[in-house]
């Protein structure tokens, strides 16, 4: 085996991972393949609130700061335009200024697009499903129609299903995930939020989801496969939705009717504002920021490298 074989094949396998992850190798940093691990699935991650904390990497608002930011702005942005490295912060243009030549123009296209798309007006609340496979598929809708926001509650961790990552396609990785270990808690943090709650449910009093205004925040509660919404989420909602349905069958899986109200809410915002997608400049500029610091491994490790080599500022003389 010669030398010039093995710095060929070298080059041609370093070729291979930079095509199969999409990003630019970083010198002086170590290029890290997802991980596979049964470990990295949907079931795991909300058995664990520690888990899906740490996938958030910007800092986040406290509820208390947001009752003034809410009060001025009307509408919830859970960021604030800072990522803390040990003693220094960066702003969200830092944080891109850092990540940018890591990451192919196709993919940063990619991630601008998604965001240009998000909002956290309409958000989505999972209520108790046994299911891990009906929480993934929600989650790969909420996802894929611009969804932020997704909320979990007292999901029964008794029953284990394997493999989801293929059902949710890795959609957790781009969404805010909030655990919940009762519907009160949950239902009482979304309304100080501005929030109207609207849980899906066939009763009479339920209102179509096509005669409603989908423009205003609302959360989208869905509940348990088989007992559907609590008693609870019913008392506590603000107004009762449904699917109108033609058939034999009185119900759609819980995953399949998440994504329709999910879509009609989608198409509504658009007839009625011109889109879905509803961020500020600055707020899209802290999500891209928030998106590309998830992108990889290997992006925390160099935001963290650039924070070190920043500038410190002298403070001002008194």
């Amino acid at each position: 085996m010669t030398r010039a074989w093995r710095i060929e094949t070298l080059q041609t396998s370093l070729k291979t991972l930079r095509e199969c992850t999409d990003e630019k190798v970083a010198p002086n940093f170590t290029l890290e393949l997802p991980e596979e691990s049964s470990k990295d699935t949907v079931e795991e991650l909300l058995s664990n609130k520690d888990d899906v904390s740490r996938m958030m990497k910007m800092e986040r608002r406290s509820e208390v700061d947001n009752g003034v930011q809410f009060a001025q702005s009307k509408r919830w942005f859970p960021y604030l335009d800072k990522f803390k490295s040990g003693s220094t912060v960066l702003s969200s243009g830092e944080v891109l200024e850092a990540l940018n030549p890591y990451v192919s123009e196709g993919r940063q296209k990619r991630i601008r697009n998604a965001v240009k798309n998000r909002s956290y007006s309409v958000c989505l609340v999972v209520e108790g499903l046994s299911d891990f496979g009906n929480v993934s598929a929600a989650f790969r809708s909420a996802d894929a129609l611009g969804f932020q926001s997704v909320h979990v509650v007292s999901f029964d961790s008794s029953k284990r299903y394997r493999d989801n990552r293929h059902v949710s396609m890795g959609a957790e990785k781009w969404l805010d995930i909030e655990l919940w270990d009762s519907t009160q808690d949950c239902f009482k943090v979304l309304k100080s939020r501005g929030y109207r709650i609207v849980t899906t449910h066939v009763g009479i009093d339920a209102v179509s989801i096509y005669n409603m205004d989908w423009s205003c925040p609302t959360a989208i509660v869905v509940g348990n496969e088989k007992r559907g919404i609590s008693d609870e989420a019913l008392e506590l909602s603000d107004m009762h939705c449904n699917i109108p349905m033609n058939g034999m069958v009185d119900s759609f899986n819980v995953s399949v009717a998440a994504g329709i109200v999910m879509h009609h809410a989608v198409c509504d915002r658009t007839t009625r504002l011109g889109c879905h997608g509803d961020l500020t400049l600055k707020e899209c500029q802290i999500l891209l920021a928030e998106f590309s610091l998830r992108h990889s491994k290997s992006a925390i490790s160099i935001a963290h490298e650039y924070a070190k080599r920043k500038p410190v500022r002298p403070l001002p003389k008194l």
